[in-house]
């Protein structure tokens, strides 16, 4: 099991496959294992990189290192150690502060960007009114509510309960300090300006996080940026709807076409 060590914090990360990369970055929810149903599928054609944040899953960090203010630097430290040089990214809720900041600063090294049930940082006025719903909307529905849509929880509680235990392995303390700094992390639109790297937005109808209209508001600050609604579904679309998600994923890429996956 590679790791890695920096900035007070031993990283996990796995490889699969071969041919251009593509790294998944997980949520607050969840760790590389969250991607259970993306890894076999997409390590066909793909070399597939995952990994846990700093402090979530099988990555241990002292409880001072704990800060989002790491996680793109973590992402550009594994890439060099998995020896890929350029990499299309899909990112989920929390790993949007970790891939649009990197596509960012790392334009070159970036193929795609998909954001998933996620905002990456920008803060439009709906994504500020969706995030002031949060705590009450957090203290009805618990955490599988707030993750899995209810039709979801109530029709698959076998996949409903695997998610759950896959979040139950990230230490509670981990979680509460990651959530209280990345409102320090916005980014400011001016900055994507000049921003090329391709990008698709997915979002749920039913994500209790992000509504459709403020991932649209998000969309139209990306330049070139496509939006991607998927009916019924709630935060965490790929987990409930695999063959929806990685199926809308894949054709992202053949739009793209091929990139160069390692130095």
């Amino acid at each position: 099991m590679p790791t890695i060590e920096r900035e007070g914090a031993v990283l996990y990360y796995e490889t699969h496959g071969s041919g251009p990369a593509v790294v998944f970055v997980h949520g607050s929810g969840g760790s590389a294992l969250s991607w259970w149903q993306q890894i076999p599928h997409f390590a066909k054609r793909h070399q597939v990189v995952a990994f846990d944040h700093r402090g979530f899953g099988r990555s241990i960090c002292a409880p001072e290192a704990i800060d989002p203010r790491h996680f793109a630097s973590d992402l550009e430290a594994i890439l060099d150690a998995a020896g890929v040089q350029r990499a299309a990214l899909v990112c989920q809720s929390m790993g949007g502060w970790t891939g649009l900041p990197f596509a960012i600063a790392h334009p070159e090294r970036s193929a795609a960007l998909v954001l998933a049930g996620t905002p990456g940082g920008i803060v439009t006025e709906r994504i500020q009114r969706d995030s002031a719903e949060v705590p009450r909307r957090a203290a009805e529905r618990g955490f599988l509510g707030m993750a899995l849509a209810r039709a979801f929880i109530e029709n698959d509680p076998t996949r409903s309960f695997l998610y759950d235990r896959i979040g139950s392995l990230n230490p509670p303390a981990t979680l509460g300090t990651v959530l209280s700094k990345l409102g320090a992390l916005q980014i400011d639109p001016a900055r994507l300006a000049g921003f090329r790297v391709p990008t698709l937005l997915l979002v749920g109808t039913e994500d209790a996080f992000f509504s459709v209209e403020g991932l649209r508001e998000v969309a139209g600050v990306i330049p070139g940026a496509r939006l991607r609604v998927l009916p019924g579904t709630g935060h965490s679309a790929y987990f409930e709807e695999p063959v929806v998600f990685n199926g809308l994923v894949e054709s992202f890429f053949e739009e793209i076409g091929p990139w160069a996956s390692s130095s």
